[in-house]
């Protein structure tokens, strides 16, 4: 018989590392403040075809980057062996692991077959998005003073904490009449504060309340009024979480870190769509190598919060174009 020559298929090798990217000014919330922002990226590389991602360990889930860098090198072998995007679902929980490995796998699927991510997810061409721009908790007054310097942009966050919080979304109004306010409470508010200020921030034209409640203890929200409407972010995760938020929330705040990636949130995306769930699609602080994959996300999202490189003191070579507050879609060499 003829002699047949036997190839091997290709080898899929990872590489895991981890960086620093100091902030350009101190950036506190209601947990805490950081001077640098802290990621892991994941590196897939097949054929001579390299796939990227990056996430942001988070304290809040008991994150580490030693941790997340553990949880992603223990899948070494597997990968090599020919674990892919759909059995890494099952391989590891949502979280900020699986999301660098994920958005990994995404992006060396769309440079290997010269494709684009927005393509393989049914997206025509992506569009420019406009972004929030993050005031860092602080005093009244600085919060004031940081709302001047960014009067122009169209789309302010503040971060709170639950006191004074009331001084401080006057103070930005006052010194940004014109921005759209959306306030990040970070489960900081008790149950007896949520309807007073809720009606207050209602008068000072605020657009959205993000977490008032702890996670764990959201369930007095279904009993009072929402006189601006109410976004869930800690307490959602995936797809399956979006049944218990009926009745408690308006929105969701989709970030790739809590989802653990691309396809997760997708996931959770058409699932809040479906169940008439505004969506916000949000980021921890990193590179614009985090924020290319949210991209896909913002383009249905009613609220896009994907300010994490503005934040950076430098940003990666071939990072997102920002003007002012419009981000515009990522080259190629960034990802997807």
């Amino acid at each position: 018989m003829p002699f047949e020559h036997l190839t091997n298929p290709p080898v899929t090798r990872l590489r895991v590392y981890r960086e620093q990217w100091p902030l350009a000014a101190t950036f506190t919330i209601s947990r805490g403040s950081k001077h640098t922002a802290d990621v892991v990226v994941a590196e897939l590389e097949r054929d001579g075809v390299q796939g990227r991602g990056e996430c942001v360990p988070y304290g809040r889930y008991g994150e580490t980057v030693a941790g997340v860098v553990s949880d992603i090198e223990r899948l070494t072998d597997a990968i090599a062996k020919g674990l892919d995007r759909t059995e890494l679902q099952q391989q590891l929980g949502a979280g900020a692991a699986r999301n660098a490995l994920d958005c990994a796998f995404w992006d060396l699927e769309a440079k290997s077959t010269k494709t684009r991510v927005a393509s393989m997810i049914g997206l025509d061409k992506l569009q420019p998005v406009v972004t929030a721009y993050t005031l860092s908790l602080d005093t009244p007054e600085q919060m004031g003073q940081a709302a001047c310097q960014q009067a122009g942009r169209p789309l302010l966050k503040l971060k709170l904490d639950g006191r004074d919080d009331l001084d401080r979304v006057k103070a930005v109004r006052a010194n940004a009449s014109q921005a759209t306010i959306i306030v990040d409470a970070n489960e900081s508010w008790s149950p007896a504060t949520v309807e007073p200020l809720s009606r207050a921030l209602r008068d000072l034209d605020v657009a959205l309340i993000e977490q008032p409640l702890p996670a764990a203890k959201d369930a007095p929200l279904a009993e009072m009024e929402r006189p601006v409407p109410i976004c869930a972010d800690e307490s959602c995760h995936l797809a399956a979480d979006v049944g218990r938020l009926q009745g408690k929330y308006d929105a969701v705040n989709i970030k790739l870190d809590k989802s653990g990636g691309l396809t997760a949130a997708l996931e959770l995306l058409a699932t809040a769509q479906e169940n008439r769930l505004n969506v916000m699609v949000g980021c921890m602080v990193g590179t614009s190598l985090a924020m290319a994959p949210a991209l896909m996300l913002a383009q249905k999202a009613q609220f896009v919060d994907l300010d994490g490189p503005l934040l950076l003191a430098e940003d990666r070579i071939e990072g997102l174009t920002y003007d002012g507050s419009t981000v515009y879609p990522p080259l190629r060499g960034l990802w997807g």
